[in-house]
């Protein structure tokens, strides 16, 4: 198989119907195998504002008690991902939304509660990187939400930058593979006002310093430590880029 190409779109690309448009447009018209790998935390966030759950975030995680488990299921598993699937069919990409349940495409164990309790949030345990070679040779597009399950039963929460390294270093397992983070920032920036301070490269060692500095915070530190393990595990090549760039070079490359 050629080239797998893994691309994971944010929060803010999703709200703004303009932007998201552009993306899906850009998306179904790459060309070779490709896997759409989708948040949704907003919209997760707004509805749990809206039946009055307390909303609460770690280092750009979320906390996941059993009502917020529901809430992010409903969101993320059901209206976003069958928006998304429904706009990729019309620009004539046959995409198939997914969680990790759906044909045990991708397990999670629970994420021990020390030091935090983050509820209902897993860490991904396994990819199934032959169903996923069967979808692409099939001409389908695999669309993930970030609901993943243990095996036994139970939902959870996963991280969708996680997810979407943990599926490319599995698309690597098949051919070749390449994973995109695209935002609404045209990459990881020195000042998050100021386009103009774009940083073009991260390395591990780069990325302690650019952490310790604060420059690196909050929801970007999963971002750039998931991009930092699928290179060091397989993955050929990691960028973080403006959704609008999805088919030039530009952005922060990981190495």
């Amino acid at each position: 198989m050629e080239k797998i190409t893994v691309v994971k779109i944010g929060g803010n690309v999703i709200d703004d119907p303009a932007v998201l448009k552009r993306f899906i447009a850009d998306f179904a018209a790459m060309p070779g195998p490709k896997i759409l790998v989708h948040g949704g935390g907003k919209v997760a966030t707004r509805l749990a504002e809206r039946l009055e759950l307390k909303v609460q975030m770690v280092d750009g995680r979320r906390i996941t008690d059993k009502g917020t488990l529901d809430v992010v299921t409903m969101v993320y598993a059901g209206l976003v991902n069958k928006q998304l699937v429904a706009s990729l069919q019309a620009e004539g990409c046959n995409a198939l939304g997914m969680s990790g349940a759906d044909g045990n495409a991708v397990t999670a164990r629970r994420r021990a509660p020390q030091p935090i309790d983050y509820g209902f949030v897993g860490d991904i345990e396994k990819v199934d990187s032959r169903l996923l070679g069967r979808l692409l040779e099939a001409g389908v597009t695999p669309v993930f939400c970030a609901i993943m399950h243990d095996g036994q039963g139970t939902l959870l929460n996963c991280n969708a930058d996680s997810v979407a390294s943990a599926i490319a270093l599995g698309a690597a397992q098949i051919a070749p593979a390449e994973l995109v983070f695209c935002f609404e920032k045209s990459g990881v920036l020195r000042d998050p006002d100021d386009e103009t301070t774009l940083i073009r490269e991260i390395t591990a060692e780069s990325y302690a310093a650019l952490k310790a500095e604060g420059v690196v915070s909050k929801g970007m530190i999963p971002k750039i430590e998931n991009a930092l393990k699928a290179v060091a595990n397989g993955v050929r090549s990691v960028t973080i880029k403006h959704s609008d760039n999805l088919s030039n070079d530009t952005g922060t490359v990981i190495r």
